[in-house]
């Protein structure tokens, strides 16, 4: 009740000042957020505070993920540590309640808080109203405003001047409660009308709070569109009812307090510019990690009974065993490739045991695991696997994945000693297409050859990694498609040209694939278009149409099934961008790749600090020829120069291949070896310690 008496004396004054109701309200909504100001800027300081702190939030989140218990601990440390308070965000909130609550008993009752008349004179007024109107309820809270409307309307005038003096009658005449054409004593859903604007206005101010709020508030801003669009829509839909069911003098406060609110963020992101003190850079990068382990997480969801009860139980296993010396991990069954040789040669001339861990529930290790005692397969998906990898215990872990302790994946927590092998999945610049720093936190850098060396000995020097081993290893993939590719290696009848395009924004398929497919329709020549897997996952109907388009070109095919790779080797030139598939092509065949020069895929915005020019940019007029987008309407051309050319391809290419990759034909032995040679190392020094 203090409340309401103070808040109807500031808004007396205000009536005062200008003798108008509409305005009264506008500046008492303005003298309100001025006088809240202190809290509005404390709110400011703890907004930037927690989005200061989300990136480490984030880590905590990404280190821990799925430990609710301690993500919720580690958090808790961080806001104790830099005092922030998580409820203070509501303050406004609750303030705002109170403010609303108490106006609405103002703007109801404006006979006692605005003309400030006794209450028992008031009363005495209500009771007239009631006796001498019929669709009055008692229990209305508006009471008063039907008085008021009455004696501006001379209705019941007599009754009303036996219980009021003429003083306060005149009181109630000179109240004017019109603004902008409306009655502020209006309630829409009994008015209707020109009323109906009530809400409608109501609704656009907070559609204009909400928009400003998810723009310009820090905290908001970094909201998910579920929440911002969820507030908006909860925040818009309250103002359209409020709006229809209380006066519209409360719908006018409520209106410029959701102006003036946006008003006030513009002004406090000036002076309290919330840029100044959040790392806006770490937090995009941090949130992206989260979100890719969050994704993992909603596929992981979807597993099948079977496959969680085998994770348990090969995790389990996995632990139950001691002393291993060698794990191997897969991210999914196509990764295998990779590591064969290298496993096959320990196979044969070793006795070690082979801990295989892969995160695909078919991987064809299972199938070998049964044939081949050797080998032990564990089904560990990602979201497990971040506490494996925190106990892992054995002499050496090979992988293939980058970003090791980088992300969500860390080295062992138990173990200082692991040796961390990393072994490359191309041959291509790993500084260009891998993220910052993704194999520094490895041991050991198995290096295909001498111009990935030397960018691997550059980025040692660049991050000081004094211990890091570069291996002069090559790459077992290559010498295994080699021998593949000349058992079976075909010549073709008529010349065929493959267009195998990469997964990147501005591709072939985004860019010039149809004024490539218009060059070569007319040629003598057998075009295979073979886009990514991700292509034809996303752009399935676009591929289907091409698909009928070319159903009568016998020349033109379209292909979408990618069970088989003799595709890629049987041709005699390959058309590519920046995609990967360029140098296994070229250094397999010796046959020419033209590329098309969409823009350039850099995974790493960094790789300049590496002051060594990535292989895949200078090297790609070794292996061939490099067309601009705008000339593709003319590949044809270019295309059958390069089968002309396909000789003196041809030595380019076994040059540059003898030059830049280490042991052909003898990389699993050397890869083997030097794991043999790790694993034994540690087993000596455990020896000596004992």
């Amino acid at each position: 009740m203090f409340l309401i008496d103070i808040l109807g004396k500031i808004m007396l004054f205000c009536y005062n000042l200008f003798n108008n109701y509409g305005i009264a309200i506008i500046l008492f909504t303005l003298f309100s957020k001025i006088v809240l100001l202190p809290i509005s800027i404390w709110i400011q300081k703890n907004s930037i505070k927690m989005v200061k702190m989300q990136p480490e939030i984030n880590k905590i989140k990404i280190n821990y993920f799925g430990d609710k218990d301690r993500i919720a601990e580690e958090q808790s440390k961080v806001y104790k540590r830099e005092k922030y308070n998580a409820f203070a965000s509501l303050i406004p909130l609750f303030v705002q309640i109170l403010l609303l609550l108490g106006l609405v008993k103002i703007i109801n009752q404006p006979i006692t808080y605005i003309l400030n008349i006794d209450n028992e004179v008031a009363s005495k007024a209500v009771q007239v109203a009631l006796d001498n109107n019929e669709s009055l309820e008692p229990e209305s809270s508006s009471l008063e405003v039907s008085v008021v409307k009455d004696i501006h309307n001379d209705a019941n005038i007599e009754k009303y001047k036996e219980v009021m003096s003429e003083e306060d009658l005149q009181k109630i005449k000179n109240f004017d409660m019109k603004f902008c054409g409306f009655d502020l004593g209006w309630i829409a859903t009994v008015e209707k009308g020109i009323a109906i604007w009530i809400p409608i206005i109501a609704g656009l101010s907070a559609l204009v709070l909400c928009v400003g709020q998810n723009i310009m508030n820090v905290l908001q801003a970094e909201q998910s569109a579920y929440n911002k669009y969820g507030m908006l829509i909860l925040s818009v839909g309250l103002s359209l009812y409020l709006g229809a069911f209380v006066p519209a003098g409360v719908a006018l406060y409520w209106t410029f307090s959701n102006l003036f609110a946006v008003l006030q963020q513009w002004l406090l992101n000036i002076f309290i510019n919330p840029k100044k003190h959040v790392d806006y850079e770490e937090l995009e990068k941090t949130g992206k990690q989260l979100k890719e382990l969050e994704d993992i997480n909603k596929k992981n969801g979807k597993r099948t009974p079977e496959q969680r009860k085998k994770e348990k139980e090969d995790y389990k296993r996995f632990f139950s065993i001691v002393n291993k010396h060698l794990v191997f991990y897969s991210e999914s069954n196509g990764f295998y490739k990779y590591y064969k040789s290298i496993i096959e040669y320990l196979l044969e001339n070793t006795n070690i045991t082979i801990h295989y861990i892969t995160s695909d529930y078919n991987d064809k290790i299972f199938e070998m695991e049964k044939q081949n005692s050797q080998i032990k397969a564990y089904y560990i998906e990602e979201k497990k696997l971040i506490t494996l990898m925190m106990q892992m215990d054995a002499d050496a872990v090979v992988m293939t994945m980058p970003d090791i302790e980088n992300y969500h994946i860390k080295r062992s927590y138990v173990r200082k000693d692991i040796d961390y092998v990393y072994i490359p999945h191309g041959m291509d610049s790993i500084n260009l297409t891998m993220r910052t720093c993704s194999t520094n936190h490895y041991d050991t850098v198995f290096v295909t050859g001498k111009y990935q060396k030397e960018e691997q000995e550059k980025t040692n020097e660049v991050y000081n990694l004094k211990n890091r081993k570069l291996i002069d290893w090559g790459y077992t993939l290559l010498d295994d498609m080699i021998a593949d590719y000349e058992k079976n290696k075909v010549v073709n009848e008529q010349k065929t040209v493959l267009i195998a395009p990469s997964w990147q924004k501005d591709n072939i398929v985004d860019l010039c694939l149809d004024e490539i497919l218009d060059s070569l329709k007319e040629e003598n020549l057998k075009v295979i278009v073979r886009p990514h897997p991700q292509h034809v996952r996303h752009m399935k109907d676009k591929f289907e149409n091409m698909k009928e388009q070319f159903k009568d070109n016998k020349n033109i095919e379209i292909q979408t099934d990618f069970s088989s790779n003799s595709t890629v080797f049987n041709a005699d030139l390959l058309i590519t961008d920046w995609s990967g598939i360029a140098f296994e092509y070229a250094y397999t065949t010796k046959k020419p790749v033209l590329f098309v020069d969409t823009p350039m895929k850099v995974m790493n915005p960094d790789y300049k600090k590496i002051d060594v020019e990535p292989f895949n940019i200078w090297a790609r007029n070794e292996i061939g020829q490099v067309v601009p987008v705008e000339e593709c309407k003319d590949i044809n051309k270019v295309v059958n120069q390069m089968l002309e050319d396909n000789l003196k391809y041809n030595e380019k290419i076994n040059k540059l291949v003898n030059e830049s990759v280490y042991n052909l034909g003898n990389s699993a032995e050397v890869g083997a070896k030097y794991i043999i040679n790790s694993i034994q190392e540690k087993i000596n020094e455990r020896k000596k310690e004992n």
